[in-house]
């Protein structure tokens, strides 16, 4: 009987476990392991957070597994050295795509805040594109960017960034830029942050003469363009 798999809104997963052997991939005449297998077979050999949270958002983001598949694949196998993959993948199925959106939802849960849409598009009433921000807090506009420095801030991919905050502000979404590196060494003034930007938003929107606009949104699973791509690889490497 096939394993199934549901997730709940809050990220947790109920399985129906299965013993069972996987299917070979034969590459070049050699019997190899499916990439699902062997991704998590690695993990599993793994002590500390940081690697198994490259690999397996480097392989959902790179090597196009889906969450859901990891997911049946560990609950399908032994539990030795599944904590921490079930760990991070709880994060992956919330929609992390990289190490410091990961990093991101560690720093959010110390802030008492009602959790943000991930990794979301954003759209105006006329479907026009705005943005893709790795955290929206939907209820006060405000648009949380993990934006990697190195990245951002070369030429072409500054005047992109410019261009993004520009879309932001012209539908009146509030935006918060944390650089990655913070996320570990400033967790607490990070959140603190977080909490005084979505503090301020909803202040303004209070205190705004006009109706707040809501933008629609989408979820943005088959990636978020040149920009976004190149800073998850970045924290992921």
């Amino acid at each position: 009987m096939p394993a199934s798999c549901k997730v709940s809104t809050a990220g947790y997963v109920t399985v129906e476990r299965t013993t069972r052997m996987p299917r070979r991939v034969v590459v070049d005449g050699v019997a190899m392991a499916p990439l699902v297998r062997a991704v998590l077979d690695q993990c599993r050999r793994f002590t500390a957070h940081d690697p198994v949270r490259a690999l397996l958002t480097e392989a959902v983001q790179r090597g196009g597994l889906n969450p859901e598949d990891l997911i049946l694949e560990l609950e399908a196998g032994s539990d030795r050295g599944s904590a921490l993959p079930r760990e991070v993948l709880r994060d992956v199925l919330r929609g992390a795509r990289s190490v410091a959106e990961i990093d991101a939802m560690a720093v959010w849960r110390r802030t008492g805040l009602p959790e943000p849409l991930w990794n979301h598009e954003l759209r105006d009433s006329g479907g026009r594109y705005i943005g893709t921000p790795d955290g929206y807090f939907r209820k006060v506009q405000l648009a949380w960017e993990i934006d990697s420095y190195d990245f951002h801030f070369a030429r072409a991919q500054y005047a992109s960034t410019l261009e993004r905050n520009s879309r932001y502000t012209a539908e009146g979404i509030f935006v918060l830029q944390t650089l990655p590196s913070r996320l570990r060494s400033e967790p607490d003034k990070v959140a603190a942050e977080l909490v005084a930007a979505f503090n301020a938003a909803e202040q303004a929107l209070a205190n705004s003469v006009v109706p707040a606009q809501d933008v629609s949104l989408t979820s943005s699973s088959q990636g978020r363009g040149d920009e976004k791509e190149e800073s998850a690889g970045e924290e992921a490497a």
